[in-house]
C-alpha cells in the first residue's frame, strides 16, 4: 500500500478536525466529511481508512457524481448476466470489492432516491443484491461519506433521505476553508514548492520573494488547498530559475490578453498589422537600478542587468514572447537564445 498523502497544518480549527477523524477512525460506525472543495475530504477519509482495524483491507473510492443514476447502480452494487443489455456476465460491485475495508463515497449528496435506499439497506443490515439478481449478499463494509452540501438542509427540503443521514451521520468532520487557517498558507505553499522543486530536477527550493509570499497570503483560494497547490506548482514551473526565489505567482492560468472573449469584453478590437509594415518597437521596460559602483564581476553584472530586463519584459508583455521580443527590438530566435542562455524558458 502507498504512503498516505501528507495532512499539513498547525491551525487549531485544523487540527481539531483531523483529531476528530483520528479518534472515530477506531471504531467500525460511518462517518462523513464535510468541506468545500479542496479542503481535503479525501485525505480524511484514508485517515480513517489507514488507523482503523481495517487498515489491511481495501480502501475503495467512488465518485457519486460522475456516473448517471443507471450506471451508479451497477458501479455501487454490481449486476448478474442479463441484468441490461450489454450485460454478457456477472460483475461484483464496489461494496463487494470494499469487503472487509472501506468504501468512500466521495460528493455523496447527488445520489438519486432509489440509490440512497439501497444504500440504506446495505449501511443497516450489511446486505445487497446485485441488478438483476434476487441472491442477497452480506459484505462488511465501512462507509465514508463526503460532500460540499448542507446534508440536514437537503434532508429537511426532501432530497436527501433523513434516515440515510441519521445511520451516516455517528460522527461528522468538517473540514475549515483555508480562508480559515490563513496560517498554514506558507506552510503549506512551501510544501509544494519543494515538491515541485524535485519534480523539476532543480537542487532546491530558494522560497518566494515578500511580495509573492504577501499574494499567497492576499488570495481568498476559493479552491481551498487543491488551487494552492496548483498556484504554486505553476508558478516554479513558469519561473523556471531554480537559484532564485519566485517573484511571480501565477494566480490565473488562463490570464491573457487574448483570452477568447477578453477584447469582446473590454469593448476592443485586436490590433492588426500588416505584413508589410515593420513591427513597432515599445520601449523596453525599466530594469532594476544597478549600483555600478560596487560591481566585483562585470560578465556576472552584466549578465544579472539582462536577465532582469528580460523577465520585466516577459512580465509586462504577459509572458507572450513574440509580444515580448518586438518590444525589445529583438527577432523572436534572439529573443529565445537569450531565454536559453538565463535558463528562463
Amino acid at each position: 500500500m502507498p504512503a498516505p498523502a501528507a495532512l499539513i497544518g498547525s491551525a487549531a480549527s485544523f487540527l481539531d478536525a483531523v483529531e476528530r477523524a483520528s479518534a472515530a477512525a477506531a471504531l467500525n460506525r460511518p462517518v462523513l466529511v464535510i468541506g468545500e472543495r479542496g479542503t481535503g475530504k479525501e485525505l480524511i477519509a484514508e485517515r480513517l481508512h489507514r488507523l482503523s482495524p481495517r487498515w489491511g483491507g481495501p480502501l475503495v473510492t467512488i465518485n457519486c457524481a460522475a456516473l448517471p443514476e443507471n450506471l451508479l447502480d451497477a458501479e455501487l452494487f454490481g449486476y448478474d448476466a442479463g441484468a441490461f443489455t450489454g450485460a454478457s456476465r456477472a460483475r461484483p460491485g464496489r461494496f463487494e470489492d470494499a469487503d472487509g475495508g472501506t468504501l468512500f463515497l466521495d460528493e455523496i449528496a447527488t445520489l438519486s432516491p432509489a440509490a440512497q435506499e439501497r444504500l440504506l439497506r446495505v449501511v443497516e443490515y450489511g446486505e445487497l443484491t446485485r441488478l438483476g439478481s434476487n441472491r442477497v449478499i452480506r459484505v462488511d463494509v465501512r462507509v465514508v461519506g463526503a460532500t460540499n452540501e448542507d446534508l440536514p438542509a437537503l434532508a429537511e427540503a426532501g432530497t436527501f433521505r433523513a434516515d440515510l443521514l441519521d445511520r451516516l451521520s455517528f460522527e461528522v468532520v468538517t473540514l475549515p476553508p483555508l480562508r480559515a487557517r490563513a496560517d498554514d498558507i506558507p506552510l503549506l505553499a512551501g510544501h509544494f514548492g519543494r515538491r515541485m522543486a524535485v519534480e523539476l530536477g532543480w537542487a532546491g527550493f530558494a522560497g518566494f520573494t515578500p511580495a509573492a509570499a504577501a499574494q499567497l497570503a492576499g488570495h481568498p483560494w476559493p479552491g481551498n488547498v487543491r488551487e494552492l497547490k496548483n498556484v504554486v506548482e505553476r508558478s516554479l514551473y513558469r519561473w523556471g530559475d531554480a537559484e532564485m526565489p519566485v517573484g511571480r505567482i501565477v494566480l490565473d492560468a488562463f490570464d491573457s490578453p487574448w483570452r477568447p472573449g477578453a477584447l469582446a469584453s473590454r469593448g476592443t478590437a485586436p490590433l492588426i498589422i500588416a505584413a508589410s509594415d515593420a513591427p513597432t518597437v515599445l520601449p523596453a521596460p525599466a530594469a532594476p537600478v544597478v549600483d555600478h559602483s560596487n560591481v566585483a564581476d562585470l560578465r556576472v553584472a552584466v549578465a544579472t542587468y539582462e536577465r532582469d530586463i528580460l523577465a520585466a519584459a516577459l512580465d509586462k508583455c504577459r509572458h507572450n514572447q513574440r509580444a515580448t521580443a518586438t518590444a525589445l527590438a529583438l527577432t523572436y530566435d534572439q529573443l529565445r537564445h537569450a531565454l536559453k542562455r538565463h535558463n528562463m524558458l
